[in-house]
């Protein structure tokens, strides 16, 4: 299992996490609280109950390069283009936009 915490701007919006039937992701309830709140994707809107899908989400899979920059990463990391949640920790440190995921082991 593996877990990425995902920031809007510069705080901490929600956690996601790779389990063995699919994917989760789930808010920050402090970031829920807050003033400055706003949802990552419009396909994600902010709540306090826990989004789940077989599938990476459509939203973080739009987040990982294509073409030769995917090509790179995959031969840099070792990774498989498969390994969506793996691409997603490497590739999406510092996004172009206001989303950015961070390995929680980090």
């Amino acid at each position: 299992m593996r877990k990425a915490k995902v920031f809007m701007k510069d705080t901490l919006a929600g956690y996601l996490t790779e389990e063995e039937d699919g994917y989760v992701f789930a808010y920050n309830s402090e970031y829920l609280k807050s003033e400055l709140k706003e949802a990552i994707s419009l396909t994600l809107p902010l709540s306090d109950k826990k989004y789940k899908s077989t599938v990476m989400f459509p939203f973080f899979d739009g987040l990982i390069p294509e073409g030769w920059l995917l090509e790179i990463a995959e031969k840099n990391w070792k990774l498989s283009e498969r390994d969506r949640m793996g691409l997603l920790l490497v590739c999406c440190k510092e996004c172009i936009g206001a989303v950015s995921i961070i390995d929680e082991s980090d």
